[in-house]
């Protein structure tokens, strides 16, 4: 089957100890779009015994204490654990790059991202670099994509991402609600196969506005749009906006395949509260499948041997079982 292409993120954080502790569990099934010298520098600072070879040479079926490696030179490979160095804020762009170039290529199948570090990429001159979701949307000349990060009975996309929360009640209109929800229900059926998924959509105010008393956005926006979706939609089970403070309790929870936040921090804390280093973050509307850790670049762990694999294990399960369904 056609490889994963692995991006290891910021070659100053945990990233590459990932890769290189997963390899070694026999668990790091894909390609790494990365600079060797990077790996096998910090395989040495780690102490472990790990093989580093050419993509050319990739065997599915041999992969326990290998890495496999499709280059992209680092401008700074000795880059130290720990250190977040602007000098290599473009390779991080350009390995993805790579991989991207690669899956439209055909050589490989899906992304699975590893962590950077969103202020040291803008600190080397990439302004408009906010993160992972934006630069794929971009890439691929998108108007909308979705950012949905899912636990083992919990998935919540989002409505805005990295917004300042003074920012969001202005960027919650008609429009980008019906965007988003439109990706999720699209992607649920086609993706995740579910034909007639369950969609729980928050408001966004306190008591999702109660009645106008808190807030009009729910009067105003969420719920005409969601009232027009459901006869766009009539097979989806498309209930909202709901109150956020009751819409993650186990009961109401099992009733949805995924919930619809207003703002990063209204849903996302769920999540990672559940199952944080072992969620996955998955990019819905792309053309691809792509997949990442629920986790930051974590400078203090890099080089240390103390970082779990759990996320990245499954971002590359999930992005192997996503790609298996749909082809």
């Amino acid at each position: 089957m056609i490889p994963l292409a692995i991006t290891p993120g910021d070659p100053g954080g945990i990233g590459p100890d990932l890769c290189i502790q997963a390899a070694i569990d026999g668990e790091l099934e894909g390609i790494l779009i990365a600079d060797p010298e990077i790996l096998q520098r910090r395989a040495e600072v780690l102490g472990l015994p790990v093989s580093i070879m050419d993509a050319d040479h990739y065997n599915p079926e041999r992969t326990q204490g290998i890495v496999y490696v499709e280059p992209v030179a680092a401008a700074d490979p000795a880059n130290a654990p720990g250190v977040s160095d602007p000098i290599n804020a473009g390779y991080c762009l350009q390995s993805l790059e790579h991989a991207l170039d690669g899956i439209n290529e055909g050589r490989f199948r899906a992304l699975v991202t590893g962590p950077v570090n969103k202020g040291t990429i803008r600190d080397a001159g990439f302004h408009d670099f906010t993160g992972h979701t934006e630069f794929l949307r971009d890439f691929y000349g998108l108007s909308e994509v979705v950012m949905m990060l899912t636990s083992t009975d919990c998935r919540v996309a989002l409505v805005t991402t990295h917004l300042p929360l003074k920012d969001v009640p202005q960027a919650i209109t008609q429009e980008r609600v019906r965007s988003v929800t439109t990706i999720v229900i699209e992607a649920f059926r086609n993706v995740f196969q579910i034909p007639t998924p369950r969609i729980h959509v928050l408001g966004l105010n306190p008591h999702a506005g109660e009645d106008g008393h808190l807030g009009r956005e729910e009067i105003e926006v969420i719920r005409p749009t969601l009232e027009a979706l459901r006869q766009q939609f009539p097979d989806v089970h498309l209930e909202g906006p709901l109150p956020a403070d009751t819409a993650f309790t186990p009961d109401i929870r099992a009733q949805a395949d995924c919930h619809i936040a207003m703002y990063h921090d209204q849903g996302l804390p769920v999540v990672k509260y559940q199952g944080f280093g072992d969620s996955v973050n998955i990019t819905l509307g792309l053309p691809i499948v792509r997949t990442s850790v629920d986790h930051g670049t974590a400078l203090n762990l890099a080089g240390k041997g103390l970082a779990s694999t759990g996320g990245l294990v499954a971002a590359i399960r999930e992005a192997k079982r996503l790609t298996t369904a749909i082809t």
